[in-house]
């Protein structure tokens, strides 16, 4: 189990989290504009589902009080706190070393779903498969009910979003070190971000 207190997460890494029920994360957007990557996991097996999320729950983007579920529909994390604009994608992937690539950033650079499995790595788990994450403060709006608009983030500096853990889980977040997009910052430059575990 976590301790209480506040955890550095540097720009462009990712770290994991031991939390317990009823334990809280809060996920700070300390610089504002950052994007964070985030998914839960109770076994390798076992985890955080948006398309799970998204039929329970009923729609795209998720608000205060909805509770999330896993890909056996056991709830997992409830939305408790967003001080934010709630700008929060469901749908887009990782950003991984073939994006990158593609992008003609070359192989190496580093990139969310590496530091979801270095971050489950030092928790001794690996992944059956990489879920896809809960993009936390990344603003893709849904255009005429079809489309998707990649947008700066909307989120201000010291804006926050709090989970509280239904079951014992571990919660792995990565402040993208997107830098092709406007949607991390829009300025290319990956910041760090806090978590406050309660």
């Amino acid at each position: 189990m976590a301790h209480a207190g506040t955890y550095r997460v540097a720009a462009g890494t990712g770290r994991a989290f031991a939390v317990a029920p009823g334990q809280t994360v809060r996920i700070v957007n300390s610089h504002g504009t950052q994007v964070v990557d985030t998914w839960a996991f109770v076994t390798p097996d076992e985890y955080l589902s948006l398309e799970h999320c998204r039929e329970v729950a009923k729609t795209l983007f998720f608000a205060v009080g909805d509770t999330l579920v896993t890909n056996r529909y056991r709830p997992i994390l409830t939305l408790i706190e967003d001080t934010s604009p709630g700008r929060h994608d469901t749908l887009i992937a990782a950003c991984n070393r073939r994006m990158f690539e593609l992008a003609g950033r070359g192989g190496n650079h580093a990139n969310c779903a590496d530091n979801l499995r270095d971050a489950l790595a030092g928790h001794g788990l690996v992944a059956s498969a990489l879920p896809c994450p809960w993009n936390l403060f990344m603003n893709v709006p849904v255009v005429d009910g079809r489309r998707l608009d990649f947008l700066r983030p909307v989120a201000r500096p010291g804006q926050y979003v709090s989970l509280r853990a239904e079951i014992g889980c571990l919660v792995a977040v990565s402040a993208c070190p997107d830098d092709v997009y406007p949607t991390n910052g829009g300025d290319g430059r990956p910041a760090d971000v806090d978590i406050v575990i309660v």
